[in-house]
């Protein structure tokens, strides 16, 4: 059993957006492309933990710009196939914990990354975040919602409060995965202090968040 995220989604990335294929969800997909493409209208975006691209093809169509970014080199090279018909999307392997360089962006979109930070590491994970934007720039979560018979059960939680679930692979590995289901209070709780003009985006299967950083 491998318990390691990043060789996961390494060993899943042929297979990832075949979650996106499934009947129940095809109204929220479309209503979350819809919102963030009007949230992210004319915006210079970082976005971190891109996968293969599913989102950055979408915002891509209203953004001035974006810079896409992940850990995995084999989802990236997913993502570099996809049609961008405004040729605004650039590509770069990149861990957030270990980015130096990196100018401030008007936004950032970091999709379906939350989940899988550990709660004790989540007030990292948002002064990380923050620190790659302008103040009053605007920073957009998303993230899974827990939906019975449709999202994969919890099978473990641990003393912090965080769940998991076991996920086989299309070639038979079996993964233990830190999926988090976080509700909006506990979203609210972590950015206060260092966000304003919060909006709080319940679908049925997703979420998103969006604040500007003070």
């Amino acid at each position: 059993m491998n318990t390691d995220l990043v060789a996961y989604y390494k060993a899943r990335v042929a297979e990832h957006e075949k979650i996106y294929l499934k009947p129940e969800r095809q109204v929220d997909l479309a209503k979350a492309s819809e919102l963030l493409q009007g949230i992210f209208t004319g915006q210079d975006i970082l976005e971190i933990a891109c996968g293969t691209g599913y989102w950055t093809e979408r915002i891509a169509q209203t953004a001035q710009s974006i810079m896409a970014t992940d850990i995995n080199d084999a989802a990236l090279a997913i993502a570099m196939q996809k049609e961008y018909q405004k040729n605004n999307t650039q590509f770069a392997v990149a861990d957030i914990y270990n980015f130096s360089g990196v100018p401030k962006y008007g936004a950032l979109f970091a999709g379906f990354i939350l989940s899988h930070i550990e709660h004790q590491q989540t007030s990292k994970f948002i002064k990380t975040i923050n620190s790659f934007v302008k103040p009053g720039g605007i920073v957009v979560l998303m993230d899974n919602i827990f939906v019975e018979d449709s999202s994969l059960p919890v099978t473990e939680t641990d003393g912090y409060g965080n769940t998991y679930q076991m996920r086989t692979l299309e070639n038979g590995s079996l993964h233990r995965v830190l999926k988090n289901f976080q509700d909006e209070r506990f979203l609210r709780d972590i950015i206060k202090g260092c966000a304003g003009n919060v909006e709080y985006f319940d679908l049925k299967y997703y979420w998103v968040l969006k604040y500007t950083v003070v």
